[in-house]
């Protein structure tokens, strides 16, 4: 079965500047500030992207971010603990919703 997602067009992201390289510049020159070394550590950095890629669902950042971490020096043990905080945020914030579901039943109720 074909997928959407396609691994060999991860390195064709640049070209999406092609029709507007005004605004694509100004997004990778951001990008590029954004995970440059700061208060956080470029490995740190690229750790949180990789939670993050995984509450988005991006394969093409999962991937991405993979092999970013471990060229930075991660290990397999930080990067799966940093997808269970990504899980758990995002668990969490579902269940919160929760309250809402709760006071709208109790409302109706009355």
């Amino acid at each position: 079965m074909e997928t959407y997602y396609k691994p060999e067009d991860l390195p064709k992201f640049e070209d999406i500047g092609k029709d507007s390289p005004k605004l694509a510049q100004k997004f990778f020159e951001y990008y590029g500030a954004v995970f440059a070394e700061g208060e956080l550590t470029e490995r740190e950095k690229s750790l949180i992207a990789l939670a993050v890629a995984h509450t988005v669902q991006c394969p093409y950042c999962i991937d991405a971010y993979t092999q970013d971490c471990l060229e930075k020096g991660s290990n397999l043990a930080e990067m799966t603990e940093a997808v269970h905080v990504a899980t758990a945020i995002r668990g969490g914030a579902s269940l919160v919703h929760g309250v809402q579901m709760r006071n709208i039943a109790e409302k109706m109720s009355m």
